[in-house]
């Protein structure tokens, strides 16, 4: 995955449209993670975009609003690679591969879980099926903004039927390794995924010749199809993997199959970070601190991400949401970074890095004008235990504040306020 960061000029105004209303915060610490921090820096929001980023003497003189953020510190909404939040579904126990499946169909987008990760300051997620499948489905990228009716409000792509709303999520490893009809060790795994590509390739074909022939269209196979978008690298593989071992098979059917990959989880990467790097293969890293449940995360090392980052592999961090609650991803960069990460890494580990391994950087991940205004209001550093999120913004829309006691609650309360009953409100959500 080629790193390939354009550093727009912080100070530079993109043309936007001249009615829509903007927005200064000003005073605040920005951390624009393409560049340095700027101390007492301004971000100019027009409509749902960045307009403009730098020093605050050298901020507009009027706005629209104007928000005061001085003492704070202001920094992009976070992305994370990899949640199971709302509830969503997947595959089920007929097979172990479903790659027609599509987790938009299976989320309830107002489950009380997705407040967690505003609560986070997290922004965009990419909400993936578990992992007890060899493919397990379909994930969607998703925004977290305010006042949704359908999924499709939170969705990036335009078309929920024919487009590309997300990655392809594959796992191996113990978790898929079920018996009958599931395969029963790691080498079965591998033929079964290789089976399938090649059938994909041989329904493609089929329907090449079917089309030279007399013009006419062969039957279409759904999962094959979806298959072919990730052959073809119009999809990407979000591929659950956690022993070396397991690594290399995914390694050589990439080579062989040249399917577009981030790994993740990733517990024994470290382990072959030269060839990723030279394969430019992102990882997308689950770090805990208390690792345990498998005997696949028994040689988690926390100093994993830093060796990848050491060895040039583009590294982000992930939730896992439940196994990191999203309410503390910030704290899982700090342990990275006390484990040997760089600090610069390490935020851009659940930023932009992390919206490179979705290919959405050119959407979200940095404060850069043109780009989605997405951004946290922290109380302090992003690395301390001791800073809370204040707001969340999404588009220039505040989603959540910690001052509304509605919104605050799911950032301090537990599994009581967690409750999903119809008609249930949710102050500001609905």
């Amino acid at each position: 995955m080629k790193r390939s960061i354009q550093v727009l000029a912080l100070l530079v105004a993109l043309p936007l449209a001249a009615d829509e209303a903007t927005t200064l915060f000003s005073g605040a610490t920005v951390l624009p993670i393409t560049g340095p921090p700027i101390e007492n820096g301004y971000v100019l929001v027009r409509g749902a975009k960045i307009d403009s980023v730098g020093p605050a003497s050298r901020a507009p003189q009027r706005a629209d609003h104007v928000v005061d953020v001085g003492g704070r510190v202001i920094m992009p909404g976070l992305v994370d690679t990899h949640s199971h939040l709302g509830g969503v579904s997947g595959g089920d126990r007929s097979g172990p591969l479903h790659p027609g499946v599509r987790a938009l169909d299976g989320i309830n987008i107002h489950d009380d879980s997705l407040w967690r990760a505003r609560a986070g300051g997290l922004t965009t997620i990419n909400v993936m099926p578990g992992s007890g499948h060899l493919m397990s489905g379909q994930t969607v990228y998703l925004k977290l903004r305010s006042d949704p009716r359908s999924i499709e409000d939170w969705m990036f792509c335009d078309d929920p039927i024919a487009g590309i709303c997300g990655s392809m999520k594959m796992a191996n490893g113990t978790n898929s390794m079920n018996g009958d009809p599931f395969p029963g060790t790691r080498a079965k795994s591998a033929a079964m995924v290789r089976d399938l590509f090649v059938r994909a390739q041989n329904y493609r074909a089929g329907s090449e010749r079917a089309d030279e022939d007399d013009g006419s269209k062969a039957d279409r196979d759904l999962e094959l199809e979806a298959v072919l978008e990730v052959l073809d690298g119009r999809r990407r593989v979000q591929h659950h993997t956690h022993r070396h071992d397991d690594v290399a098979t995914i390694l050589r059917l990439q080579r062989e199959f040249g399917f577009d990959l981030v790994l993740q989880h990733g517990t024994e990467t470290w382990m072959l970070a030269d060839e990723l790097a030279e394969a430019d293969i992102g990882v997308s890293f689950t770090l805990v601190d208390s690792p345990g449940g498998k005997e696949e995360i028994l040689r988690m090392r926390m100093d994993g991400p830093a060796l990848l980052q050491q060895a040039g592999v583009d590294v982000s961090i992930n939730t896992d949401d439940w196994i990191t609650d999203s309410r503390l991803f910030l704290r899982t960069a700090a342990l990275a970074v006390r484990h040997g990460m760089t600090r610069e890494g390490a935020l851009e580990a659940v930023t932009l890095a992390a919206a490179r391994h979705l290919g959405l950087e050119d959407r979200v991940g940095s404060l850069e004008p043109g780009k989605d205004a997405d951004l946290v209001i922290l109380s302090g550093d992003p690395l301390s235990v001791y800073t809370h999120v204040l707001e969340t913004w999404v588009e220039g829309q505040r989603v959540y504040d910690a001052s509304n006691p509605e919104h605050a609650k799911y950032n301090v309360g537990g599994w009581q306020i967690y409750r999903t009953a119809a008609g249930h409100d949710h102050t500001g959500c609905r």
